[in-house]
């Protein structure tokens, strides 16, 4: 397993073509990995040569921001230290939550201190805000980034008109510009491709997805006709176990077999190749036993035969107006009888 490195979006930044997501380090919501588990995880991430971190502040209340900057301290160079804010920090406080000037600001500093590092290197919008106009957030993102507080911006969980209005207007005003994008993005969901993907590669952001084995989906534990026991975690994502996601799993599980590979494996390697430039999945794990497994999906190679079958189980429907414009009937009326001769 040789790890490679991507350059992210239009910035300099080289990182590693897999980012391990330390969501699950800290125990404080009740499940996730303690910190002597967490600080395996991320030895065997750094030993595999991956340098690209990714945490939010809200992380198990903060506690994976803590063990992210302590196991960085000693080469804290060497690595990409990527954090978010926009989710409510506390729910009593009208202004602890959004993407207003003042949380920007407030949240900054806070995760500064739980990494007890001296500069962000990539600063994630986390959700969405409604309530903050454009060029607010915007002028704030290059004030810090001036500031010398953060390196660069992405911006997850956003429509992408907003994102591309958002990234135009700081290239007309000189402002810093998003250089990444994350979204949820999987085999069992396909939305992105409608606009979102499309946005990114016009935009030259890079794509950071989330949830590439599908919420565990596509971990190999499921297939058809599974029944869904009665827990809490399954209960909160029971959406995800549809007929339609369970013969997905059940062609990534028969995939993952003829490879000699696992399940997750396959899912994130299909992730990892998606687009003219690929993409950047964030892996997380509660052990490093299954981080490394995921690993292990650098190295794994699907068949052109194996990616048709993949697509064929997972299709969707792009909708209006994509579907629209993909009819044959409308590469006439758009370009007239001389229209097939036109040399693109």
């Amino acid at each position: 397993m040789e790890m490679k490195y991507r350059v992210l979006g239009r910035s300099g930044l080289k990182v590693s073509e897999i980012c391990l997501g330390a969501m699950t380090f800290g125990e404080d919501w009740g499940f996730g990995a303690s910190k002597e588990e967490s600080r395996k995880q991320f030895d065997v991430f750094a030993a595999a040569g991956g340098n690209f971190i990714d945490t939010a502040n809200v992380y198990t209340k903060g506690t994976s921001e803590r063990f992210v900057g302590e196991f960085v301290k000693s080469d804290r160079d060497r690595f990409v230290i990527a954090t978010k804010y926009s989710i409510a920090t506390r729910f009593d406080d009208i202004n602890a939550w959004g993407n207003s000037r003042k949380n920007l600001v407030q949240s900054v500093d806070a995760s500064l201190r739980r990494l007890d590092l001296d500069r962000i290197d990539l600063y994630w919008v986390h959700v969405a805000d409604p309530l903050t106009p454009v060029d607010e957030l915007m002028r704030a993102l290059d004030d810090v980034v001036r500031a010398g507080k953060v390196i660069y911006v992405g911006v997850s969980d956003t429509p992408a008109w907003q994102v591309a209005r958002a990234n135009t207007m700081a290239k007309l005003r000189g402002w810093s510009r998003f250089v990444g994008l994350q979204i949820e993005y999987s085999l069992i969901e396909r939305t992105p491709e409608r606009d979102l993907l499309p946005m990114a590669e016009a935009l030259g952001l890079a794509v950071t997805p989330w949830g590439p084995i599908g919420g565990g989906v596509l971990s190999g534990k499921y297939s058809v006709g599974w029944e869904t026991p009665d827990s809490k975690r399954v209960a909160a994502n029971r959406h995800r176990f549809s007929d339609r996601n369970m013969k997905i799993a059940g062609e990534v599980s028969a995939i993952a077999r003829e490879l000699g590979r696992s399940s997750a494996q396959v899912a994130i390697a299909w992730v990892m190749g998606r687009g003219p430039h690929g993409t950047i999945p964030i892996v997380g794990a509660r052990t490093a036993a299954q981080l490394e497994d995921s690993l292990g999906a650098i190295d794994t190679m699907l068949t052109p035969e194996m990616l048709t079958r993949l697509d064929a189980v997972s299709k969707i429907e792009l909708g209006f107006p994509h579907d629209f414009l993909a009819r044959p009937t409308m590469a006439r009326t758009l370009r007239g009888d001389l229209g097939d001769k036109l040399i693109l």
